[in-house]
């Protein structure tokens, strides 16, 4: 009797209890309805574009057939990633993917904290915002864009950069017919295109910097180097450790559209990378299952590798995206 007693009065006290709980929700969730509204179409921006796609990572596994579709169509195993490692090209796609990424990060990681420093440096408000804004136009032009006009200073018969050359007595040469040139060509440009626009999240880190720092250094008699090394660049670390673990972290990641439109039957030894292998296998020749392999491949890698790196920089630095 004691315990039935005592089952019967414990019932009634977890229900209020359930009900507050439910209760301080209901209020927090209103209280921060505008802000869930502010974000909700960013979440089903990733829902739909994101995440639902990813039921479809199971063909890589299948021989996938469009007539049947993809839960019908027939497993394979992991035979499209046995034909990926086995094949060919393999070695080279990778070697080139991993070398331009490299390239791309040790270029794209300092030159935009340079440009910041020197802008920083700048007295003349007015020349300061004109020479950031011939900095970053080029990040608004498109890849078609800037390529033909790449296309137009190296052309090997009236580019300018030839022209140059032939003034001074030279050979013009055909850059883009060199795998040699290929990867420095490629990394240069777009530095060019999105260095401006990267050194603005630098600049906007060093206004976040007190200028007490600064005119109590240069009071104890600091140069300006010493000022820009003691103060400026401990001040940006963080912003310099979250894009670096970025860029690391996608560096099986080389967008396909530039490469095509410089890419030529002479050059394709050195600029054939991962992504236009997926994309010459899977779109134009229709090898669908082929080239989820090679994408979910190269995702796991890079997955991986952001890993890796976000826990070596929160070991040394305690600085980390997570």
């Amino acid at each position: 009797m004691p315990s039935t007693n005592a089952a019967a009065t414990s019932v009634p006290e977890r229900a209020p209890k359930r009900l507050t709980r439910f209760a301080d929700v209901k209020k927090k969730l209103k209280k921060s309805a505008v802000l869930y509204i502010i974000i909700a179409p960013v979440v089903i921006y990733f829902a739909i574009w994101a995440y639902w796609p990813m039921y479809g990572v199971q063909i890589a596994f299948k021989n996938f057939l469009p007539g049947v579709g993809i839960w019908s169509s027939p497993w394979v195993g992991i035979n499209h990633f046995e034909r990926l490692f086995n094949s060919y090209y393999f070695g080279p796609i990778v070697r080139n993917t991993i070398a331009i990424s490299l390239y791309s990060i040790l270029i794209g990681i300092p030159t935009p904290i340079i440009l910041a420093l020197m802008f920083n440096e700048l007295r003349s408000k007015r020349f300061k915002t004109i020479a950031q804004t011939i900095s970053y136009a080029p990040h608004f032009i498109s890849v078609v864009v800037a390529v033909g006009m790449l296309l137009f200073f190296l052309s090997p018969t009236n580019g300018v950069i030839n022209g140059i050359i032939e003034l001074f007595g030279g050979t013009p040469k055909n850059f883009l017919a060199q795998p040699g040139s290929f990867w420095s060509i490629f990394v240069w440009s777009g530095t060019w295109q999105g260095i401006g626009w990267a050194s603005l999240i630098y600049t906007a880190a060093m206004s976040g910097i007190s200028p007490d720092q600064y005119e109590a250094a240069y009071i104890d008699g600091a140069s300006k180097f010493r000022r820009i090394w003691h103060i400026t660049l401990p001040g940006i670390a963080p912003t310099i450790v979250i894009l670096s673990i970025l860029s690391v972290g996608g560096i099986m990641s080389v967008g396909h559209e530039k490469i095509l439109l410089l890419q030529n039957g002479l050059n394709l030894e050195t600029s054939e990378v991962i992504s236009t292998y997926v994309y010459k296998s899977g779109i134009q020749n229709a090898q669908y299952s082929f080239s989820a392999a090679i994408g979910l491949f190269n995702n796991v890698i890079n997955f991986a590798i952001l890993l890796l790196v976000n826990s070596v920089a929160r070991r040394i630095n305690e600085t980390s995206l997570w």
